[in-house]
């Protein structure tokens, strides 16, 4: 899971501050690194390891020129913590290209192996963005030889990112900028990682931005005018035309935790609300909690802050008080995105601190969005008990993480899941919990299709272990995993 802008703009702007804009508006996405590559007679290019404030100051954003740009916040799947394997990455030749992606190229190994020491190719970082760029520049090169053509047309691009769909497997969302070619966009053949389109006038000419959420665009004024299809590309060319092609026909299979977790509750995903999604997730958590003749407590309160949306629903649906008892310091990150166990559990009690008069001699119904390790739950639901709760419920809006997630979701061995193995009255005593429920996958994933009929089903192997793509192997998984467990310095679970 990352975040990213493309913006291309009216001749004689320069698009940096906008494309910094948009990447705070991701942050969430990604607190690893931050990187933006924009161009003008050659590249301009600045990033590195932190947060969007501590990678940029006022002198590199001076000299971050041009009306054509890429940024990129990074979330490390495949990959470490280096400043070598911060996004965007950029090639001179053959092609000048620019490029961002979203998501996790799963036969990323093998392309090494292969496609690249194969031919004399040595990559320059453990991105496998690095190996989309490749394929992509490999396959536009030849493409302009064997015409023998000095002008890039737009099949010219829509063969390249064919050759990427040929090569590259897994989920991905991409954008890039080619100097005095244009934009490009192109989303996975299956749509697991979205991408959304938009546009704006202002009196220097027209603007176009293709970005990872919407709230992106937003924030910057666009007007959202396409969601990127599965197996889709957008080509915006050096006269603002702009050009679609559909190169794959799979079925759509956008990722649930999109909706779950990820994105910001502002943002349309697919022409789906995150905000309405969260709040049908309470809902049916709170319909499924009193058909289950479940204990009801005195209040309900969120584990902030992606579950706050749900846990409102619930309480409506329940007719009970809603509390915030758990207060959340702004200043630390996600937990989930923290890249080792160790960070994660020292960073929940900098986190959250409980307001005791929410807890003492009372029964409370705490609801997160997921439980993915069991770690930051059992903490929290610790925490509870120590501020008086007399019993504390637990309700997730997601069914229990099952299967490792090979598209873009550090969730990479069976062995980090607390559900892995266990019945729900074993995950409730591990949680220390009184009563624990999970929302039935049924009911999750109606309650995103709710928001757009016309998809017709949403991936969900981190639950059935069920990978839409067809090609995730267990050579691939281990694969990953090794890769994932050496980039955090852990042993690989077996």
């Amino acid at each position: 899971m990352c975040g990213f802008i493309g913006i291309y703009g009216p001749d004689g702007v320069d698009v940096a501050g906008e494309i910094y804009e948009g990447l705070l508006a991701v942050q969430h996405r990604g607190q690893d690194a931050a990187g933006m590559t924009t161009f003008t007679d050659s590249f301009h290019v600045k990033k590195g390891l932190g947060l969007v404030l501590e990678v940029f100051d006022e002198k590199n954003m001076a000299r971050l020129r041009g009306n054509l740009g890429v940024g990129h916040v990074r979330y490390p799947t495949i990959g470490g913590n280096r400043g070598e394997d911060a996004q965007p990455f950029h090639l001179t030749y053959p092609v000048g290209i620019a490029m961002a992606h979203n998501g996790n190229v799963s036969n990323y190994a093998e392309l090494v192996e292969g496609f690249f020491k194969g031919n004399r190719t040595r990559l320059n970082s453990s991105c496998d963005l690095e190996v989309i760029l490749f394929v992509f520049a490999k396959a536009l090169d030849k493409r302009l030889r064997d015409r023998d053509a000095e002008q890039i047309a737009p099949d010219d691009i829509f063969h390249a990112v064919s050759a990427v769909y040929d090569q590259v497997k897994g989920a991905y969302s991409v954008v890039a900028t080619l100097p005095d070619v244009g934009l490009v966009a192109f989303r996975d053949p299956y749509g697991i990682k979205p991408i959304i389109c938009g546009e704006k006038t202002t009196a220097e000419g027209s603007w176009f931005a293709c970005a990872s959420e919407s709230v992106v665009l937003d924030i910057n004024g666009y007007k959202k005018t396409h969601d990127v299809g599965p197996g889709e590309a957008i080509f915006i060319d050096n006269d603002r035309r702009q050009h679609m092609a559909k190169l794959a026909d799979k079925p759509h299979r956008p990722c649930i935790f999109e909706w779950v977790y990820f994105a910001r509750p502002d943002s349309m995903l697919d022409d789906i609300s995150v905000y309405k999604t969260r709040g049908r997730f309470g809902a049916a958590l709170a319909q499924q909690w009193i058909e289950a003749g479940a204990p009801m407590p005195d209040s309900v309160m969120p584990i902030p802050d992606s579950s706050r949306d749900a846990a409102i629903a619930m309480a409506q649906g329940l007719e009970l008080p809603y509390r915030e008892g758990l207060v959340k310091n702004r200043y630390i990150g996600r937990t989930f995105l923290m890249p080792n166990q160790g960070e994660r559990q020292t960073s929940v009690r900098r986190k959250l601190n409980p307001i005791r008069l929410e807890f003492e001699d009372k029964d409370v119904l705490l609801v997160d969005d997921s439980i993915v390790r069991g770690n930051t739950a059992k903490r929290i639901v610790q925490m509870a008990r120590d501020a008086g709760a007399r019993r504390v419920y637990l309700a997730s809006t997601s069914p229990p993480l099952l299967a490792p997630c090979p598209y873009g979701i550090d969730m990479a061995t069976k062995t980090e899941f607390v559900a892995s193995g266990k019945t729900i009255d074993e995950i409730a005593a591990y949680l220390c919990v009184d009563r624990l429920m999970y929302l039935e996958r049924e009911s999750m994933n109606a309650a995103a299709q709710a928001g757009n009929p016309k998809i017709e089903a949403f991936c969900n192997a981190c639950f059935t272990g069920e990978y839409p793509t067809g090609d995730i192997t267990a050579a691939r998984l281990g694969a990953i995993a090794v890769d994932r467990c050496a980039q955090r310095g852990e042993p690989v679970a077996t």
